[in-house]
C-alpha cells in the first residue's frame, strides 16, 4: 500500500502560491471486495497517493455490505478529497446475481460521489486495459506489471482489486489526454512507450 501525507496533495509553487492539481479516483466495484487508488496530476505529473481495497466480505449480509461500502468510500471522499470519480462499467456475464449485486455496488460508489458533486465517467473493462497496455485483452496481471513500472510501485503483495482500480484511475487521465513527462499529450500507455523510451522493461 502507498500512502503519503495531505499535505503533499496541496503544493506550492515558487511563489508560494497554490499549484491546480487534479486528484482522481479510482474504483473497482464489488460488494465483497471493493478495490480503490487515488492519484494526482500536476502539470505533467502523475503521483500515485494510494491503492488499497475495501472489505465487506464479513458482513452477515448484503445490504451491510453495501452500508459499509457507502460508508468506507465516504470516508475516502472525505480524506482524499478528490476532483473527478472514474469506476469501471458494468460487465454484463452469464450469472445474473453476480451482475445484480456488482450494479448495486456501482450505484453505491457512484451516489457517493455525486453526493460530493464530483464527476463521474465510467469506463468499460476492455478499454481501461487497451489504454494502460494498448490490448483489450490483456490480463490484469499485465496490467497490474505495466502500472507499477510506470508509477513505481511493488505490485506483488496487492490484491488485483487494488491495481484495476488503479488501471481505472490512470485509463481517465490517458482519455482526458492529460500532460505526462516531456510535455506531450499521449492517449495511452502505448504510446508513452514510444515517447519514452527508456522506460521500456527490457528482458534480462
Amino acid at each position: 500500500m502507498k500512502n503519503v501525507a495531505l499535505k503533499d496533495l496541496h503544493a506550492m509553487n515558487s511563489k508560494n502560491e497554490p499549484v491546480a492539481r487534479k486528484i482522481i479516483l479510482g474504483i473497482d466495484p464489488g460488494t465483497n471486495i471493493l478495490g480503490y487508488s487515488v492519484i494526482s496530476i500536476q502539470k505533467d505529473e502523475m503521483k500515485l497517493i494510494e491503492i488499497n481495497v475495501l472489505r465487506m466480505d464479513k458482513a452477515p449480509d448484503h445490504y451491510q455490505k453495501l452500508k459499509e461500502l457507502f460508508t468506507g468510500l465516504n470516508k475516502i471522499v472525505e480524506k482524499y478529497k478528490p476532483t473527478e470519480v472514474a469506476i469501471e462499467a458494468p460487465f454484463f456475464g452469464k450469472n445474473v446475481q453476480s451482475m445484480l449485486k456488482l450494479g448495486r455496488a456501482q450505484g453505491v460508489a457512484i451516489t457517493v460521489a455525486l453526493s460530493a458533486n464530483l464527476p463521474v465517467f465510467e469506463y468499460a473493462p476492455r478499454k481501461i486495459k487497451q489504454s494502460i497496455t494498448g490490448n483489450g485483452n490483456s490480463s490484469k496481471e499485465q496490467v497490474a506489471a505495466l502500472l507499477s513500472h510506470l508509477l513505481k510501485f511493488d505490485h506483488q503483495y496487492l490484491l488485483l482489486d487494488a491495481t484495476d482500480a488503479l488501471a481505472v484511475a490512470v485509463c481517465h487521465h490517458f482519455q482526458n489526454k492529460v500532460m505526462l513527462p516531456g510535455n506531450k499529450k499521449v492517449s495511452g500507455w502505448k504510446q508513452f512507450l514510444q515517447e519514452n523510451p527508456e522506460r521500456v522493461i527490457k528482458k534480462r
